[in-house]
């Protein structure tokens, strides 16, 4: 339930909130009970006030006879009864409910003695010491409620000095569970990220250990982490192959100017020889002479492949119809095509965009997949090229598609790599597909080879589209 770091925070802050809101109202409560009580002791010592008073004119009654002290006696109490009316539940509540019939009892009878005396004037012992002793019962009832009183009123204010420590308690429970789940679900694993990120700098890409059962903001950010150093090793794989090609390219290039000079006068002098010794040489002799040109030609055209392999000059780039590109590159390779007795089937999208590119380099990848293709192919089969508009219209894609029998899984992940080929000796250089993936991605696209199941291979040809072009740059084309 509480899996993310934010949510567990949350539930703090908010279990936080409700207890300082339940301590919050429990306070007002004492705060309402404190001052209920404190009016209620109020009543009770204006009770005894007035009890004491009615025992005062009791007394002057007793030293001095004066009648007119017992009627002020009883004047007061009449207060007495009125306020024991109003504390009806809270004396019975403090003493119980026999204490106050009692006091009810002997508020009565004090009243009826009283009365009797204003009346006959002057006391017998007997009721002077009934007086006395039901005016006594009624100032100790009063002095022992008020004492209870007192005693609530006490207990209250010791509830509410304790609040402020309750407070402070919640707050520091909050804090030492915030800054635990901080520390633990965090901090920790921050610094972790750390020191991972230190062993990335230095080369070592070795994943951050992630707890299965955690799938919080910080196991996230260290699975992301973790995808990023998987990225930035292969990355650096790919950087440093690309080093190692680039290295070999500017080796190559220099071999190939260096065998160039020697090929053009093998050519020459060969060419030489069939012309000055034309009348002397036997058929053998012509035939020898032809096959040095045909060698120093076929190095020739090594040569030129290991320079198209390590060129690193950009030719200028310029809006092409990629319906014309196709064309103009089969138009080279149809006599292959036709001699290998392979049928040629094309289909052009009407109406693509224009795409930018280089001609001549994009011919020489056409003619490389087609070459490929076509010789994979037994007489009889299929070479398909068609162009069409990628899925997310920001590429075009061109796939040649033949009906050999395809290419094997350990094969495909090498296809595209310098000098591996799996032609026969002094059949191929294993340079073709290695310039044509150079050139594609130099115009921004990229090459894929699919294997369908029921045989066959399909290379595509991914360029993007020019970004100023529209689908109106390019005329409408047909199929064949």
């Amino acid at each position: 339930m509480l899996r993310t770091i934010r949510s567990k925070m949350i539930f703090a802050f908010a279990v936080s909130l409700f207890s300082v809101l339940v301590l919050a109202v429990f306070h007002l409560g004492s705060l309402s009970t404190l001052r209920e009580r404190y009016l209620i002791s109020e009543r009770v010592e204006d009770l005894q006030n007035d009890i004491l008073e009615v025992r005062r004119f009791e007394k002057n009654f007793l030293l001095y006879h004066d009648v007119s002290s017992l009627r002020e006696g009883l004047d007061y109490l009449d207060e007495v009864d009125r306020l024991a009316g109003g504390l009806t539940g809270g004396m019975a509540h403090e003493l119980g409910e026999k204490a106050y019939r009692e006091f009810l009892n002997d508020l009565e009878a004090y009243r009826t003695a009283l009365s009797r005396l204003s009346e006959r004037g002057k006391p017998t012992p007997e009721e002077t010491e009934a007086v006395r002793t039901k005016g006594k019962a009624l100032t100790d009832f009063a002095t022992r409620l008020l004492s209870a009183k007192r005693a609530r009123i006490h207990e209250t204010i010791r509830q509410s000095l304790a609040l402020p420590f309750a407070f402070v308690g919640v707050f520091l429970a909050v804090t030492i569970a915030v800054v635990a789940l901080v520390s633990t679900r965090v901090l920790r694993p921050l610094a972790l990220l750390r020191e991972t990120t230190r062993r990335v700098g230095d080369g070592d890409f070795r994943p951050v250990a992630l707890r299965s059962d955690l799938s919080d903001e910080i196991s996230g950010l260290m699975g992301a982490f973790n995808r990023m150093a998987h990225q930035i090793e292969v990355n650096q794989e790919d950087l440093l192959q690309a080093r190692k090609m680039a290295a070999l390219g500017t080796f190559t290039a220099g071999v190939a100017h260096e065998l160039n000079n020697p090929l053009n006068n093998i050519a020459l002098t060969a060419d030489a020889l069939r012309e000055d010794y034309a009348e002397t040489l036997d058929a053998d002799g012509r035939e020898l002479v032809d096959d040095i040109t045909g060698q120093a030609d076929r190095a020739a055209d090594i040569v030129r492949n290991l320079l198209d392999f390590s060129r690193t000059e950009r030719p200028p780039l310029v809006l092409l119809d990629p319906a014309e590109v196709v064309r103009s590159s089969l138009n080279l390779v149809k006599n292959q095509i036709q001699a290998a007795g392979v049928c040629l089937e094309t289909e052009y999208a009407p109406r693509l965009p224009a795409i930018r590119g280089d001609m001549r380099s994009l011919q020489q990848v056409l003619v490389n997949i087609v070459q490929n293709a076509a010789q994979a192919t037994p007489p009889g089969g299929v070479v398909r090229v068609e162009t069409c508009l990628g899925r997310d219209a920001g590429h075009i894609r061109i796939n040649v598609a033949d009906t050999g029998p395809g290419i094997a899984p350990s094969v495909r992940e090498h296809i595209f790599e310098p000098f591996f080929t799996t032609k026969g000796v002094g059949k191929g250089t294993g340079l073709g597909l290695a310039v044509a993936y150079s050139l594609v991605k130099r115009h921004g696209g990229r090459i894929e080879v699919e294997c369908p199941e029921g045989g066959g291979a399909v290379f595509t040809v991914r360029l993007p589209v020019a970004p100023s072009a529209t689908s109106e740059d390019a005329p409408e084309q047909g199929t064949s």
